[in-house]
């Protein structure tokens, strides 16, 4: 089949080294930063979730997501690093919930949502777990007091009670006691991990958490995915063997594959390529397959962005248009052009950029829209608001440093 192409070719030096381009990534993290960093804050801990207006969905007791904190923690150590203003505080404020408040202090581990009363959901999940990681890590970058005693703690959860030895890889989840809840297997939660574990290992130099994030992606991607043509499989019983029929919650565990999740493999299996001394030499090459399965089976040709969820037959399951897959993409087709220019990849990062640009950036009012219907309009089926500044702000970061590491890391080299 012959692979969909961008109508214009990719002529003249990448675009990642004009000026004007990397200018105008510059102003499109700030004015990410700008929507979320004083709307967020809730004084009564955590952070809120934002309408798309960028106020505050339900400000009077809202429920507090794990991964909500632990990325904002992630993003404002990135603002750290970059010298914007304000961005302290934020940290600090997540952090202090994360340790106070996410932390469980009887069963140790950390639940996933709670409000001011306490907890709402009190299940230990891998994928809330992950992030707790790589908060920690980015924290430590910047040098938040609770950062050490934060990926002390979370590095021994996730090695006593998620971490599965005969599998490389974590189990999925737990009640608040640690009872387990189900034999289910997960790759969003262990995709994740890796990510977080390459943030460990550079914030730390200890080699234990780069060589759990190889064995992770030696299971998921060399074993599983390059089995299936280089589409990622998400469900798993728990012996590791693929759950084809496993249906979940759509935001989640949506049933059968996510493109936006091969292309973000392909970011975090370069990045793990080049901080284990390149000796893995199947990861460039796998990089290259996932990126080019999205493209050929993820994308919509006629209207443009990619299918949410592809069935076993790759046919649209989930039709929507995401805003993080295309964010993944571009940060992914930046490592690519780093690693073996290509017109390709490099036309490909100047369409996305010109599909984000058109349908996804909310010009009037602030941040990304979430969610686009199969048709390109506005939609709200699986996102409210404008939930999330992690994906949009990394797609518009990662062009503008080597493609060597966490943006935490390259960023702290650039700073000298």
């Amino acid at each position: 089949m012959q692979m969909p192409f961008p109508p214009f070719p990719a002529t003249g030096s990448s675009w990642r080294t004009r000026p004007f381009h990397r200018q105008w990534l510059g102003e499109q993290a700030n004015s990410l930063f700008d929507f979320f960093q004083h709307r967020s804050i809730n004084p009564a801990g955590g952070f809120f979730d934002l309408d798309s207006l960028g106020r505050a969905i339900d400000s009077g007791n809202p429920v507090r997501q794990i991964h909500n904190t632990t990325r904002m923690v992630h993003c404002f150590s990135i603002g750290v690093l970059l010298g914007r203003p304000g961005c302290e505080t934020i940290v600090d404020h997540g952090m202090t919930y994360l340790w106070n408040h996410h932390r469980d202090l009887e069963h140790g581990g950390y639940v996933w949502s709670l409000d001011s009363d306490g907890p709402k959901d009190d299940t230990k999940q891998a994928y809330g777990h992950a992030f707790v990681l790589l908060a920690a890590s980015s924290a430590k970058v910047v040098g938040h007091p609770l950062a050490d005693q934060l990926l002390s703690d979370i590095s021994q959860v996730l090695e006593e009670r998620f971490w599965e030895e005969q599998h490389g890889a974590v189990a999925e989840e737990f009640a608040r006691d640690w009872s387990p809840l189900s034999s289910y297997r997960g790759q969003n939660s262990n995709m994740h991990l890796t990510e977080a574990l390459m943030a460990a290992f550079e914030a730390t130099g200890e080699k234990s958490y780069l060589d759990k994030a190889e064995r992770i992606a030696s299971l998921i991607i060399g074993r599983h995915a390059a089995s299936l043509g280089y589409r990622v499989a998400e469900h798993f019983n728990a012996d590791w063997t693929l759950d084809r029929d496993y249906r979940g919650y759509d935001v989640f565990r949506p049933y059968g594959t996510t493109p936006g999740h091969w292309l973000e493999w392909a970011r975090l299996l370069l990045q793990l390529w080049v901080l284990g001394g390149k000796r893995h030499d199947w990861m460039p090459n796998a990089a290259r397959e996932l990126f080019r399965q999205s493209i050929e089976l993820g994308w919509d040709r006629d209207k443009g962005g990619f299918f949410y969820a592809l069935d076993w037959d790759d046919r649209p399951r989930l039709p929507q248009k995401l805003w993080w897959p295309c964010a993944e993409a571009i940060g992914a087709a930046a490592f690519l052009i780093e690693h073996g220019p290509s017109e390709f990849h490099e036309a490909w990062y100047r369409h996305l950029w010109g599909f984000v640009d058109r349908h996804l950036i909310d010009h009037e009012r602030g941040g990304w829209h979430p969610e686009l219907s199969e048709d390109l309009q506005p939609a709200s089926s699986l996102f409210t608001g404008k939930p999330d500044l992690y994906h949009a702000l990394q797609a518009c970061l990662i062009p503008l440093f080597p493609a060597t590491g966490s943006l935490t890391r390259v960023i702290s080299q650039a700073n000298g």
